[in-house]
């Protein structure tokens, strides 16, 4: 083995950008907000409206007791004997314990004697003058009061001071359960009526929210559409709101290609700086036939080796930058085994190609053809008699960026783990008797680095040695 050429100082593989942290969705936090909004509006406004309703139920129940209560005080004041009979035009104060009672109490006896409708029996109303319950403009004052029965009634009650005809305590009182009754009813109503609202608005919102985000939707699928070389910048209409990021967007995606041409022509013009003083140094050598010389020459050469190199792979970075071509990988690797096979016809080497259908690389057609030519050849240099690729891509883990994976195997001697850490570096040659410069597999590691990729040497299944190398698909 041969001495190597020094080693370059190895510029570390590129991280990938980590991906976007991804947060709940936007959509589904506006929907989610306009449900929880229009339950709560809902909500509240149907509360309110139900104890609205319950309030107008019980002032049109205040106002037939006082109905009622009028009538028996005009029966009192003018003859009080008249009123024990009395049935105030209402059949259901002469049926026992119909809810509906009258009593008319004197507060001047003790005890207070008292005359009732047939309907109390021998029952007796409980009186609300005891409560601190504060009498209406006309002297009447409402509460609630349990009933013979243990039923809840509504009590309009008011004192009558006769003069010399004493002090008389008049009370009528109802069923309550006819409040409760008619508000329930409402509520029940009000219940379907706002489910079948609240339903509605929030389907409402949800179509908004779908039809809103659209335009959003439409920017990210024409950003893909960039990212994967089939559009050049963000064409269409977008709403008002959106227009001036699709073209700040399009400004950024000029000026990334601005500097990425700008940085190509640089390259170019440094290249055409460099080779010429090399050349004339190097023909300034040739007219000399002395050590110095010869030093210059060979330092000249490997300055030459070298400007070209890098230029090369800053090319390289700047096409992987912009990462607007897509290449198809079929096609390449079919070109490069027909070449092969004729290099290597006296060995009939047999080539095995497995590639799935469509698989592309996101790069240009020259970097695929370098780094593919490199593992195949140096396959089919050591392979015994069988070369074995196969393509697929594959999705990186937790990123939304696909990769295509391409396994070169030959049934060579294979390589130790100490040889393969070796192979990779610049000029590292194992064997003398191969054909080669030692620069294959160290130009596809570096190539395969400035496109996010990687290169992992392995031991293969058919006994040689196994190249996986993992590149960006398109």
């Amino acid at each position: 083995m041969t001495d190597a050429a020094p080693e370059p100082a190895q510029r570390p593989a590129p991280k990938p950008a980590p991906p976007a942290r991804a947060s709940a969705s936007l959509a589904l936090r506006l929907f989610v907000t306009a449900a929880i909004v229009t339950t709560l509006v809902l909500a509240v406004t149907g509360a309110g409206l139900s104890q609205l309703y319950s309030d107008s139920v019980e002032r049109a129940f205040d106002r037939r007791l006082n109905i009622y209560l009028k009538a028996l005080v005009a029966e009192v004041t003018v003859s009080e004997a008249d009123a024990e009979d009395g049935d105030l035009g209402e059949p259901l104060f002469d049926l026992p314990l119909s809810g509906w009672y009258w009593q008319v109490a004197r507060l001047d006896s003790d005890p207070p004697a008292a005359r009732a409708s047939r309907s109390l029996y021998d029952h007796a109303l409980e009186r609300l003058d005891a409560r601190d319950l504060e009498p209406d403009a006309d002297g009447v004052r409402h509460g609630y009061a349990a009933g013979p029965r243990g039923e809840t009634l509504r009590v309009a009650e008011r004192t009558l001071d006769l003069g010399e005809g004493g002090r008389l305590l008049v009370a009528v009182g109802g069923d309550a359960g006819e409040i409760a009754e008619e508000a329930a009813l409402f509520d029940r109503a009000l219940a379907v009526t706002f489910g079948v609202l609240a339903l509605a608005l929030i389907v409402s919102a949800l179509v908004q929210v779908r039809y809103g985000l659209r335009p959003l939707q439409a920017l990210s699928r024409r950003l893909v559409a960039i990212r994967a070389g089939s559009a050049e910048r963000l064409e269409g209409p977008f709403p008002r709101e959106i227009a001036p990021l699709a073209d700040e967007l399009n400004a950024l995606i000029a000026a990334n290609r601005e500097i990425v041409e700008r940085a190509r022509t640089h390259v170019g013009n440094l290249a055409h700086a460099l080779k010429t003083p090399l050349s004339v140094l190097l023909n300034e050598a040739d007219g000399r036939d002395d050590a110095l010389a010869a030093k210059v020459r060979e330092q000249v050469t490997l300055m030459r080796r070298d400007v070209s190199r890098h230029l090369d792979r800053a090319r390289t970075a700047a096409r992987a930058a912009n990462a607007a071509s897509l290449t198809e990988v079929a096609p390449v690797i079919s070109g490069l085994v027909r070449t092969l096979e004729k290099i290597h016809a006296e060995r009939a080497l047999a080539f095995a190609i497995r590639v799935d259908p469509g698989v592309r690389f996101r790069g240009e057609r020259h970097d695929l053809e370098e780094m593919l030519g490199n593992l195949i050849d140096n396959a089919a240099k050591w392979a015994a008699g069988r070369v074995e690729i196969e393509v697929f891509a594959e999705p990186a883990p937790g990123a939304e960026r696909r990769f295509l994976r391409v396994v070169v195997d030959d049934d060579g001697p294979g390589l130790t783990a100490d040889q393969r850490a070796l192979v990779v570096k610049r000029g590292r040659r194992l064997d003398e008797t191969k054909p080669g410069s030692g620069f294959g597999l160290a130009i596809v590691v570096e190539t395969a680095a400035d496109h996010g990729g990687r290169l992992v040497l392995g031991s293969a299944p058919i006994g040689g040695l196994r190249a996986e190398l993992i590149l960006p698909a398109g």
